[in-house]
């Protein structure tokens, strides 16, 4: 997977945040501005869903931006197609060189089905999800709620497919100080799930914070 390097200077942010570790993350990127998120201590999963913020019935499509570019795992030069076949955004930079698309987000039920039943109640990314999202009335005055919950991208997380048409949770390719950078190619709501998940090694087993930078458009 291709390797490239941003230009872009963080002094030069208009936006700078760091997001702790197993928190979610809710915030309007206009289209030409550039998100970067960027993995602190390494192997940290970050899931990510995209929403038109004009209609945020319009929303990320894992299945058409896989099918677009005839490839399971994202990398620089990828772009986010929408549910309409639109472009969401592209991926400008990334020095991680490739992210998944099939994982999904963990939840209590995925929890408990993979690892134990009292696993059920820890914290989860779709939980998250479901919290920003009811914190929120996103493009005109439409509610959102958990039916608007998709196939989300995971940033930095490696889920190999095996010949057998299987998924693996395998440790992480990524490693301190390794970026994405996304450019919006519409006016994007972004919610972020830093993802809390203990129980397989896609955080190391220990979730950690990432940054969150946003560059103007040109």
């Amino acid at each position: 997977m291709p390797i490239v390097e941003s230009q872009l200077d963080t002094r030069r942010a208009v936006y700078d945040f760091t997001l702790a570790a197993g928190e979610p993350w809710l915030h309007e990127v206009k289209r030409g501005q550039v998100l970067r998120i960027l993995d602190l201590e390494g192997n940290q999963a970050v899931d990510t869903l995209f929403y038109s913020t004009a209609d945020p019935l319009e929303r990320y499509s894992a299945q058409d931006t896989i099918r677009a570019q005839r490839n399971l795992y994202l990398s620089a030069g990828s772009v986010l197609l929408s549910n309409l076949g639109n472009p969401m955004g592209t991926i400008v930079a990334d020095t991680c060189g490739r992210h998944d698309t099939l994982g999904g987000a963990c939840a209590a039920e995925s929890n408990t089905a993979r690892y134990a039943l009292e696993k059920r109640y820890m914290h989860n990314c779709r939980d998250n999800f479901l919290t920003a999202l009811t914190h929120c009335t996103c493009g005109v005055g439409t509610q959102m709620t958990k039916r608007d919950i998709v196939s989300n991208i995971n940033f930095f997380m490696n889920v190999p497919v095996t010949p057998l048409g299987k998924l693996t949770f395998e440790d992480g390719i990524s490693a301190p100080g390794k970026y994405v950078d996304i450019r919006a190619d519409m006016d994007v709501t972004v919610l972020i799930s830093n993802c809390p998940q203990l129980n397989n090694p896609c955080n190391g087993y220990d979730p950690t914070p990432v940054r969150l930078l946003v560059w103007a458009a040109p």
